[in-house]
């Protein structure tokens, strides 16, 4: 198992990030928030875990070490793989989410692509018990946007998380209309994930 990598950043995509280490460098598959947060050339360390599968070794890649175990564990559930529970945590943090599972939220799980009220249902009933204790994190702040050149971007990151276009479009139309003003790709993206959470 790979638990963590730290290395240079030499390519940044929506939902990936190649982290060049010991001269080679790792595909990351990490949150849209996430990659946002990485800079080309600079260093990063990631919290990471490997799904290996007959056809594949894929790496996910994480901002804290609770973003991960979290990760692993939703996966426990019956129906949910690696590109719903990372959908979890683009939609979510950990303590909204741990919040919402202990709580017995449906409404909040179905919001993430790929997850309907069974499914919903389904990690409520088996994770309730596991995931711990919640703690309420503070307000990360108000909504904001990006300029019109980042929003296919963003667009393009929602549809490759599980909505459709026409939903990622209006997302970001309706984030940009309420603060047209905002030019960072990963506040845009954040205002768009919040957006489609109503």
């Amino acid at each position: 198992m790979i638990a963590g990598l730290t290395g240079t950043v030499a390519a940044v995509g929506l939902d990936h990030v190649v982290v060049e280490v010991g001269g080679v460098g790792l595909l990351v598959h990490v949150t849209p928030g996430t990659a946002a947060a990485q800079r080309s050339g600079q260093a990063a360390s990631l919290a990471t875990t490997l799904i290996v599968r007959e056809d594949a070794l894929t790496l996910y890649g994480f901002g804290t070490p609770d973003e991960r175990d979290l990760f692993e564990l939703v996966q426990t559930v019956s129906g949910v793989g690696p590109r719903i529970a990372l959908a979890m945590l683009a939609v979510g943090t950990p303590d909204q989410l741990r919040g919402a599972i202990a709580g017995g939220d449906i409404a909040a799980l179905v919001k993430t692509p790929g997850i309907g009220k069974k499914g919903a249902e389904r990690i409520v009933l088996e994770l309730k018990d596991k995931v711990g204790p919640v703690v309420p994190s503070p307000s990360t702040g108000s909504a904001a946007t990006a300029v019109a050149g980042h929003h296919t971007q963003v667009s393009e990151a929602l549809v490759g998380l599980g909505w459709s276009v026409k939903q990622a479009d209006d997302a970001v139309a309706a984030v940009v209309e309420a603060q047209p003003e905002v030019s960072d790709v990963s506040i845009l993206l954040r205002a768009a994930l919040r957006e489609l959470g109503r």
